[in-house]
């Protein structure tokens, strides 16, 4: 046996550890279905490198890992939607059909390329009803995964999805959607974080022409009010006839809003 001779089995493995090892140092991205569409949060102190996008009128796109491979990635799907688009019908360009393209080069690249791509991918399509929304999930070996519901990659994946699953139910308004989502995220006693730090975004299916919306500034911060402790009716008890009423001081504080890790865009 030749001296060095690493064995093509060892090397996936090692490729493979490589690349999730790569991705789990980034912080989880939930994609999710609601009432009206498909809801994208990510935690990104970055205003200028986005984790999620769009792809075509009603296909969105999100992301963990590096920034420049998976940037790439979604560059070339937006090539191929638009040649695609013009060259035969818009209605040809799907979510399934982008699936097997990144599949093909998320493959090719771990497969014949020393290093592996470190990222994970979602893309997903609105239907014209929540049974017909597709949502995809693929991995840095090309692997794809048909998802309902919901879905969660990089970090601590899953353990966030274990959180998500707790709160997730179908037909969610927007507000309870993205309290499930944020609830996800952030760990058991920890503070939800500020406008400034998040990158939302929706797939609406009862927008006109284009479906993908970004969720910032007023509109982001009057959602994140609605899902806030302090916004659900008190269940407490009022003082009856026969009972001392309580001092006003003892009512429960309502949870602070705090910050969230200010790393890179991983």
């Amino acid at each position: 046996m030749p001296f060095g001779y690493v064995s093509p089995e060892q090397e996936m493995r090692d490729k493979a550890d490589f690349a999730r090892k790569g991705i789990a140092r980034g912080r989880s991205v939930v994609v999710l279905q609601y009432e009206n569409g498909i809801l994208f949060v990510a935690p990104n102190a970055s205003r200028a490198l986005h984790k999620i996008s769009e792809i075509y009128d009603r296909i969105g796109f999100a992301a963990v890992g590096k920034y420049n491979e998976f940037e790439a990635l979604r560059l070339g799907g937006i090539r191929y939607a638009d040649i695609n688009g013009y060259t035969y019908d818009r209605s040809d360009v799907t979510a399934r059909g982008l699936a097997n393209l990144y599949a093909q080069s998320l493959g090719m690249v771990f497969t014949e390329s020393r290093k592996p791509y470190e990222v994970e991918l979602v893309v997903a399509e609105i239907g014209d009803a929540p049974e017909d929304d597709q949502i995809y999930r693929l991995t840095f070996d090309g692997s794809v995964t048909d998802e309902h519901g919901f879905v969660v990659m990089g970090g601590v994946a899953d353990t966030v999805a274990g959180r998500l699953k707790e709160r997730f139910r179908q037909g969610m308004p927007l507000t309870e959607a993205l309290d499930a989502g944020l609830a996800a995220l952030t760990e058991p006693g920890g503070e939800r974080p500020p406008v400034s730090q998040l990158e939302v975004a929706v797939l609406d299916r009862t927008r006109e022409h284009r479906k993908f919306q970004r969720l910032t500034g007023g509109r982001l911060e009057r959602l994140l009010a609605a899902t806030a402790p302090s916004a659900a009716p008190s269940t407490e008890p009022k003082a009856g006839a026969g009972e001392a009423a309580k001092p006003e001081g003892d009512s429960p504080a309502t949870a602070p809003e705090g910050e969230i890790d200010t790393g890179s865009v991983d």
